[in-house]
């Protein structure tokens, strides 16, 4: 991962992804958006540009373990997702804990007064930007899940 690249926070999920960024010096994590896939190929254009778009040097995709620590079925589909997102292009992909980040993004949105439709738009956004930035408190480790 080369100096000054960002790192991208990943909450994969069917039907909304939540996505986060940090600053380039890795200190902070943003909410960025949701993406709602939309088929291979487009999928594959979104994410190359969004790469390019935000100098991304490595991603971060949030793994939805039991509180057991055991992977279940929706942790092999952000595996699955994270292997692919990887090889389509071309970046370093870790795999983090992301347990209690929904929830926790939830508490944050009610706690703001937002309805349940704007806290439904941005809770993907923002638990990955919590899961990015528990990654980056973490020292940022090479090797996880």
């Amino acid at each position: 991962m080369s100096s000054g690249t960002r790192l991208l926070g990943v909450d994969y999920g069917n039907v909304r992804i939540g996505l986060a960024v940090s600053d380039p010096d890795r200190r902070i994590a943003s909410p960025l958006t949701t993406y709602e896939p939309k088929g291979t190929q487009r999928d594959i254009t979104y994410f190359k540009k969004l790469v390019e778009r935000e100098n991304i040097g490595l991603i971060v995709v949030g793994l939805p373990v039991h509180l057991s620590g055991q992977e279940g079925e929706k942790a092999k589909e952000a595996r699955e997702f994270g292997q692919w997102l990887g090889s389509t292009i071309g970046l370093p992909i870790v795999f983090w804990d992301e347990r209690f980040t929904t929830v926790e993004a939830e508490g944050h949105l009610l706690s703001a007064g937002l309805t349940r439709k704007r806290r439904r738009d941005r809770r993907d956004r923002v638990a990955a930007q919590i899961l990015l930035q528990t990654f980056i408190e973490a020292g940022c480790p090479k090797k996880s899940g």
